[in-house]
């Protein structure tokens, strides 16, 4: 991925829709980190990011509690 084109900010929320579906897809199977769900989708993890956050933010994913400060955060679909 080294040589990827990197997209801007803009064009990669347009793919946010898409996305949902298929993270929550992959958070039906269990709690996973961006850099998880990111090698999960084939997508860089800045993008996975911006969709992430974006999904929280909606509440229809929540973070689990980390037990140490290095570690990252685990996202689930929120509860409905």
């Amino acid at each position: 991925m080294a040589n990827e084109r990197r997209r801007d900010p803009s064009e990669v929320m347009r793919d946010e829709m898409v996305m949902k579906g298929k993270i929550a897809s992959i958070l039906r199977e269990e709690p996973r980190t961006i850099p998880e769900i990111a090698e999960a989708l084939q997508c860089p993890a800045r993008e996975v990011t911006l969709w992430v956050m974006a999904l929280r933010r909606y509440g229809a994913l929540e973070e689990i509690p980390k037990p140490k400060a290095d570690d990252y955060y685990r996202y689930r679909l929120a509860k409905e």
